[in-house]
């Protein structure tokens, strides 16, 4: 089974060339993959460094260096490399999009493959994400919904206990597990199914862009799974800041709200969409008093609720 790993670079060469390097040992005993390099108009040298990087690095050729001429998101970014890879490879039974900010482990590839490869409904197969120490990161989830909001927003524990069955995420075990959507920070997919849905929407910017994918799969009846036994280390959120342990300094940008805005309007219609708003300030309102009362900080980015109600407005004001 030959796969196309691509990896989308912006502002974090050095943290590419690490992922690339864990990478490296995953692909020796497979001499048909191949991988593609994309830099989203960094702007900062990437271009350079990858280009200096990728030729220190044994791939025997089968590395290819793509810069883009402009920064048009993580979805464009891979379409553009879905379009490369048939161009400079030829055919692929799977694309494994994987983030620069990640560590491979051993045999993490060669496990997914093996579980997509057994089990042919399986259009998209996704990885354990990790901590540096090991512990697990959320990457098996639910698709968002109303109730999903409200419980996620408001992070308080009768709550979570009552919505249990609609929370985002997927308290996954030490088996493969049948999930909704995984994390696109690694994540395998079958290349025809990929190309035959037209790629990642390139409507979203970044965020999202995994979920609405795993729901069109769905639609055209195939599955998504979580694959614990690949584990891939996480840095999270290294080039946006939007996860991650920066998340809580930084404000949540504006193509954020753009992405969430879109999923819902798209996949379940305006009148969902603005229900799903409401949730999410009313799980907001409680997360914040209850800090209050407890006199503790909020567990949030400054001023995310100012920027909701702002970029919102903005969304609801444009017409479709």
């Amino acid at each position: 089974m030959r796969v196309a790993t691509i990896i989308v670079n912006y502002r974090t060469p050095e943290l590419t060339l690490d992922c690339l390097r864990s990478l490296a040992p995953e692909l020796e005993p497979r001499p048909s993959d191949a991988v593609i390099v994309l830099d989203g108009a960094s702007g900062d040298g990437s271009e350079e460094r990858l280009r200096e990087g990728i030729q220190t690095l044994d791939f025997a050729g089968r590395c290819d260096f793509l810069p883009l001429p402009e920064n048009r998101g993580f979805a464009y970014a891979n379409n553009a490399a879905l379009r490369r890879i048939a161009d400079v490879f030829g055919a692929t039974d799977y694309c494994f999009l994987l983030n620069p900010d990640t560590i491979v482990r051993p045999g993490a590839l060669d496990a997914l493959v093996e579980f997509a490869s057994a089990h042919p409904k399986a259009a998209i197969v996704g990885s354990r994400c990790e901590n540096p120490d090991g512990s697990a990161r959320a990457s098996a989830f639910r698709f968002h919904s109303i109730l999903g909001e409200l419980v996620s927003t408001a992070q308080l524990g009768m709550v979570s206990s009552a919505l249990r069955a609609h929370h985002p995420v997927v308290t996954a075990t030490g088996d493969p597990l049948r999930v909704d959507w995984v994390s696109g920070a690694a994540m395998l997919i079958r290349t025809d199914l990929f190309r035959s849905l037209g790629g990642l929407d390139d409507g979203y910017f970044l965020y999202y862009e995994e979920t609405d994918l795993a729901r069109r799969v769905a639609e055209a009846g195939f599955e998504c799974w979580h694959v614990p036994t690949s584990r891939v280390v996480h840095l999270c959120g290294q080039s946006s800041g939007v996860t991650g342990t920066a998340a809580r300094q930084q404000r949540r940008p504006k193509y954020w709200f753009q992405s969430r805005h879109r999923y819902f309007v798209k996949h379940h219609g305006r009148g969902y969409a603005m229900a799903a708003d409401l949730a999410w300030l009313l799980g907001s309102s409680a997360h914040a008093a209850a800090c209050w009362l407890r006199k503790r900080e909020a567990t949030t980015p400054p001023h995310l609720k100012r920027d909701f109600l702002r970029y919102s407005a903005e969304l609801w004001s444009t017409r479709p």
